[in-house]
């Protein structure tokens, strides 16, 4: 078929000849429909190079061991692509061979991509299960227990499916007491993911403005079986994080026992099918009387036996005190009698009466004591004073002496020396004073 396309071109041999001369857009245009009609449907096999997404368009290339052929997959046909087209990844391409004239090159344009050797929702499964799982969406520290026998309980699901009918079937058989409410969401086709998770938030939202009596205390995320591309809604990262953000917690039962989805990894239990999501909610009202029945049996049991152990234990102890407080009671009497004994000994009383004796005696010995000393010192006294008597200067005025002061000071004159012509004197005689003044000094 190629050879036919070359023959668009004349043969020519010179210019002489064909006096003709192609321009460059000429060759690249008759190039681009020559390659366009060669290769309009091709699948190429090659390893993704150079990966670029510019505006929602991809940009890559596709190489083997000796070759490279430039790619682009418009906005149009990847957004139907479910896994994340990365350097390295080996992919199966399906488009036509065109060429760019402005640059003079080839390349294909992509309409389709498969992963080689795996489909590709499930390499699109793969990669998003793998980057949640590094997240931690699927750690088991962040599962919340189901609480036992809720009184409210809420469906996400789908109202035309067969697992709302499952579900409401088994909850009506096992309890029927129980509150339901659906929260209506599409769970196939295109929006999907969006019906979902806006219904998980939806849910949440309601909870946080219910009174606590009204809020749902579980919640069931489920749909019937089906194949992968029915079931993908619930392997989409939206609805994986609207159930790990959700305050409520979840069970996820979708499809049969075999499938599982990211939902189902992401919940806080995964119910093998939706049936088995209603079992693990609402034990069977008639086990449930049983076994109160049961409990109530032996509650009353052991209230007995506690009681009898108890009566016994209290008769044991009440003896027991008997007997300490007896033992007690005699211990203290001894106890008491010798106390009474030492304090008969060690009476201060005696004590008391012997040493008053002692200090009345000591008292009569102070006072004579003192008496001869106040003696004693009288007499020296008396002989002091006539000792004073005897050398005062008064005394010696009398036999016809007399005392010179020099005034104002007031200083006794014991020599010229301290005298000058002038000064005042006073002249201290047995009786009476004479005042001199100085006329002249001598001596």
């Amino acid at each position: 078929m190629l050879k036919d396309q070359l023959q668009f071109f004349p043969q020519r041999k010179s210019l002489e000849k064909t006096g003709r001369v192609f321009t460059v857009s000429e060759i690249t245009r008759d190039i681009k429909l020559i390659l366009e009609g060669a290769f309009s449907e091709v699948w190429v096999e090659g390893e993704v190079s150079n990966f670029a997404s510019v505006s929602g368009h991809h940009y890559f290339s596709l190489k083997d061991q000796s070759a490279v052929l430039p790619a682009v997959m418009f906005s149009r046909s990847n957004k139907d692509v479910k896994f994340k087209v990365e350097n390295g990844l080996k992919l199966l391409a399906f488009g036509k061979i065109s060429a760019y004239g402005p640059r003079g090159t080839y390349q294909i344009i992509v309409e389709r991509l498969e992963p080689k050797g795996m489909g590709g929702l499930q390499l699109a499964l793969e990669q998003l299960k793998e980057k949640l799982e590094k997240e931690g969406l699927f750690k088991p520290e962040h599962k919340r227990p189901i609480p036992y026998l809720p009184s409210k309980i809420a469906l996400v699901t789908s109202l035309s499916g067969a697992a709302i009918k499952d579900i409401l079937n088994v909850l009506g058989r096992r309890f029927s007491d129980l509150d339901v409410v659906v929260a209506p969401a599409q769970v196939q086709g295109e929006g999907a993911k969006d019906s979902i998770a806006e219904a998980i938030r939806g849910l949440n939202i309601f909870n946080q403005k219910a009174p606590h009596r009204e809020r749902v205390e579980v919640m069931i995320v489920t749909r019937g079986g089906g194949s992968i591309e029915d079931l993908w809604a619930f392997n989409e990262e939206i609805v994986a994080r609207a159930i790990y953000d959700s305050k409520i917690p979840v069970i996820s039962a979708v499809g049969h026992e075999r499938d599982i989805t990211i939902a189902d990894l992401t919940a806080d239990l995964r119910a093998a099918t939706p049936s088995a999501a209603a079992e693990i909610v609402t034990p069977k009202k008639e086990d449930l009387q049983e076994k109160l029945k049961s409990l109530s049996f032996n509650l009353k049991n052991s209230l007995l036996d506690y009681a009898l152990d108890f009566e016994n234990r209290l008769e044991d102890f009440s003896y027991r005190i008997y007997l300490a407080a007896e033992n007690i009671f005699r211990l203290n009497s001894s106890e008491l009698s010798s106390t009474q004994k030492k304090l008969a000994l060690l009476n201060p009383a005696a004590l008391i009466e012997k040493h008053l004796e002692k200090i009345t005696d000591l008292k009569r010995q102070i006072l004579v004591c003192i008496r001869h000393f106040f003696n004693l010192k009288e007499a020296q006294f008396k002989k002091a004073a006539e000792s004073l008597n005897n050398l005062s200067p008064l005394n010696i005025l009398g036999r016809g002496y007399s005392i010179t002061f020099k005034m104002p000071e007031n200083e006794v004159i014991k020599s010229t020396k301290a005298l000058l012509p002038g000064d005042i004197l006073k002249t201290k005689l047995d009786r009476g004073e004479i005042f001199s003044r100085v006329t002249e000094v001598s001596g």
